[in-house]
């Protein structure tokens, strides 16, 4: 059996290095692949002294666009299982070894990890997508950890571990690249779950996720995560679009989601530095793209 582990990482050296010595621990890993989304804080240089590495290094085109690369190499190498994630989360020593112990369906096409966060579970798995009504959340049934102490059936799962059988890329392809980031893994794993396939969120793997701590103001915090919110914007009106199955939710539903960005900035503009007058027609056009399906880098 081959099996590659995938990690995507863009100017985080010292979480990467993290990562990768958690990685070495696990077995039975054939290969660790590292994609290198044009990092520009010393991960090259470091990488290229790596002799056990397999280094991708490539310009920045996002999280989508990096495990679209490497899924692609490992499943052109022959892997049998792809396993993904970022650079800030860490497997425990055992965690493929409990993933792998759930492999023997071959209908499950994804085994995901538990993670956490301080010691504390840290989950946006959930159980079902709502693709008719407009006025819910299409996150339905979300996980609640608590409650889970046996392998469930998910619908959809982050790209922070999840192990992806060979026969899912063979039938649905790679991720979808253009989308950069937000929401690449859960059209993965919707497209995935149409293609027949299961989800398997198994609690005994544990990866721990890394928590990032901030001091700026709610402006200031707002204002450096402003260009994350016109993709999530986009992607989210995208999904809904290519995958509901009545108006309201291919149209209503991105509408009612960017209708709370817009009201916040067309409030606050004025007295902050959140958000600019022009970010109003940005958002607009994130939302109109979505639901053109004209993605790419914004």
């Amino acid at each position: 059996m081959k099996l590659f582990a995938v990690v995507v990482t863009f100017n985080r050296l010292e979480l990467l290095k993290r990562n990768i010595s958690c990685l070495r621990r696990n077995t039975p890993i054939t290969c660790i692949v590292v994609v290198n989304n044009g990092s520009t804080d010393g991960t090259a240089q470091w990488l290229d002294q790596q002799a056990d590495l397999c280094v991708i290094h490539q310009q920045n085109v996002g999280g989508s666009g990096g495990f679209y690369t490497g899924i692609d190499y490992a499943y052109r190498q022959g892997a049998d299982w792809i396993w993904c994630m970022d650079d800030d989360v860490f497997p425990r020593a055992d965690c493929l070894e409990q993933l792998l112990a759930e492999a023997h369906d071959p209908k499950i096409g994804i085994l995901a990890p538990r993670r956490l966060m301080d010691g504390e579970i840290f989950c946006h798995d959930f159980q079902d997508y709502n693709l008719t009504n407009p006025f819910r959340s299409m996150y339905m049934q979300r996980v609640r950890n608590e409650e889970v102490n046996a392998p469930i059936h998910v619908a959809g799962t982050a790209f922070e571990g999840p192990l992806i059988r060979r026969e899912v890329v063979e039938r649905i392809g790679l991720p979808n690249r253009e989308l950069f980031i937000f929401c690449d893994d859960t059209d993965y794993c919707l497209r995935t779950i149409q293609a027949g396939f299961t989800i398997l969120y198994v609690p005994a793997a544990l990866m721990d996720k890394q928590k990032f701590f901030s001091h700026d103001s709610w402006s200031e915090r707002n204002r450096k995560k402003k260009w994350k919110r016109f993709y999530q914007v986009r992607n989210s009106a995208y999904l809904n679009h290519r995958y509901g199955r009545n108006w309201g939710v291919r149209y209503l539903r991105g509408f009612i989601n960017v209708s709370g960005y817009l009201f916040t900035a067309f409030i606050t503009f004025p007295f902050s530095k959140a958000w600019q007058w022009s970010d109003i027609s940005k958002l607009w056009r994130a939302y109109s793209d979505g639901i053109h399906e004209r993605l790419g880098i914004m």
